[in-house]
């Protein structure tokens, strides 16, 4: 299973999940079962407000599941249509999260942001 998550600076496992996922200026992919690592540069990230293209974003990878903090209705209604589950991160890393994938305790994103914030972060 392929998890994605948005995050400011790749530290790999290590790395801090980011507030907003059209914003978020790296991705780090993660095979869940084997944690290989990847990292994606967001060919989105400078989108107007509102016009984020997530596939677009993570240009063409093969993605499962989306972990995250904040996200626009469009983007999440966009990841949803293609059948990528996103979730709402419960913890701060990217190596925390997967295991709680794994163990199946994080809740599907149900919220979206209120609009985005200085930083890039969200209004969640």
């Amino acid at each position: 299973m392929k998890v994605c998550f948005p995050v400011e600076e790749n530290k790999g496992l290590d790395s801090v999940v980011y507030n907003h996922f059209g914003s978020a200026p790296l991705f780090i992919n993660v095979d869940a079962d084997t944690l290989a690592v990847e990292v994606l540069q967001n060919s989105d990230q400078h989108h107007e407000h509102g016009m984020c293209h997530p596939l677009q974003a993570l240009a063409g990878h093969e993605i499962d599941i989306v972990v995250l903090g904040g996200i626009g209705a469009g983007a999440l209604s966009k990841l949803n249509a293609a059948g990528i589950a996103v979730y709402r991160s419960a913890a701060s890393t990217v190596k925390e999260n997967v295991e709680l994938v794994k163990q199946k305790r994080l809740s599907l994103m149900s919220g979206t942001c209120g609009g985005h914030g200085h930083g890039g972060g969200c209004g969640h």
